[in-house]
């Protein structure tokens, strides 16, 4: 255990409702990497288990006096579920935990069934929506596609304009989009701001030192996602109107800034998320089933298990101690404190676990430096103006 180190309470607690998906993606960490124990998963969340999993985040929140509590409805995908358990869920948490506890729920679907019933259901629940989308058709029906080969970006697209263009554009919460480097930047970038998105996640794709990302080779000092990421930034930056938050961008020069980080993608700030799976089990990230077979699990289960155990797992420890968990290169690095190693699945290897830098040093590297020097010369250029 960490010396001097005091576990802080959960506050995002990821509910996995359905553990199967109506799309086949290529990059998918939860069915196409290392960790395959969605094959032994009840395909819905049972009624019980949902109960049960209420309770236990009721009992978190009130025994950490919580004022606020994120849950996000995940999958797979979500919407197969039905809307009979989201609405049980949703309604469950807001009614079990204390009165003094706001209750901020997200759903993220990959939009395919996203309908007019399902947006109804959502405003009357007061559920955010959080769509995945990887750009243009071109960009999207690369990876996120039907098990028989048929892109999604057509339905996807459909589902965007219902939420986006009539009268539940407020529970839009943003665009998912995963890079692809041989996807333009400028033009996913465009195709995303058409349906006017308050947010927007780039995510690099998952992987580690013994299973590289695509076109991301361990050890050379190329940063390919570090150029796509500036071109994006270059554009998003100059806009003479602030067209999005881009979430990455933003937590970066906030940490640049002296700011704490809001986001395990960068910075140094204690991760407070748990996962519930479909069975009951409580995990840690998702993410992590791109590191090998069983890295996310705790044993724990809400029907024996209260979610404070979970606090004491080594690898929540390791994501709630900063730069105690880091390895000697990121210690001896001038931008630590901004990069914070990155994201704990990327920093995975097979010889040394999770000790090691982020597979993207390099890129995180040439990121935060652009974006630094970006803001350094405007922040001296305000000074001689003043």
């Amino acid at each position: 255990m960490a010396k001097g180190w005091t576990p802080l309470a959960f506050q995002q607690f990821v509910m996995k409702i359905h553990s199967r998906c109506d799309l086949a993606c290529r990059y998918c960490y939860v069915y196409e990497m290392a960790d395959q124990s969605w094959r032994d998963q009840p395909r819905r969340m049972s009624e019980a288990i949902a109960d049960r999993a209420i309770e236990r985040i009721a009992e978190h929140a009130s025994r950490h006096d919580l004022p606020e509590i994120d849950v996000i409805l995940h999958g797979g995908e979500p919407l197969l579920a039905g809307p009979e358990l989201i609405a049980r869920v949703v309604r469950g948490v807001r009614g079990a935990v204390d009165t003094g506890t706001r209750v901020n729920v997200t759903i993220q679907t990959n939009g395919v069934r996203l309908d007019e019933a399902y947006l109804r259901l959502f405003e009357s629940l007061e559920i955010r929506v959080g769509v995945s989308l990887d750009g243009d058709a071109e960009g999207q029906d690369r990876h996120r596609r039907f098990a028989n080969g048929r892109g999604s970006h057509a339905q996807v697209s459909e589902s965007l304009r219902r939420l986006t263009a009539g009268p539940y554009h407020h529970l839009f919460s943003g665009i998912l989009c995963t890079i692809d480097v041989r996807n333009d930047p400028v033009r996913t970038y465009e195709a995303l701001l058409e349906f006017d998105p308050p947010a927007i996640d780039f995510l690099l794709p998952h992987g580690n030192w013994g299973a590289p990302p695509p076109f991301r080779e361990p050890g050379s000092p190329a940063a390919p996602y570090a150029d796509w990421l500036i071109r994006v930034f270059d554009l998003w930056y100059d806009s003479p109107v602030l067209q999005t938050e881009i979430r990455l961008f933003r937590e970066i020069m906030r940490l640049l800034m002296g700011s704490h980080s809001r986001a395990e993608i960068v910075g140094l700030s204690p991760v407070r998320m748990v996962v519930i799976e479909t069975d009951g089990s409580v995990e840690q990230s998702d993410i992590l089933k791109s590191a090998y077979d069983g890295a996310p699990e705790t044993r724990l289960h809400v029907l024996r298990d209260p979610l404070d155990r979970a606090l004491l797992h080594p690898s929540i420890v390791a994501r709630q101690i900063g730069a105690a968990a880091l390895s000697e290169t990121c210690h001896r690095c001038e931008i630590m404190s901004t990069c914070g190693g990155g994201m704990y699945a990327h920093r995975y290897s097979p010889d040394t676990g999770f000790a090691e830098p982020s597979v993207y040093c390099p890129d995180l590297y040439r990121l935060i430096s652009h974006i630094g020097d970006r803001c350094a010369r405007d922040v001296a250029r305000l000074r001689g103006a003043g």
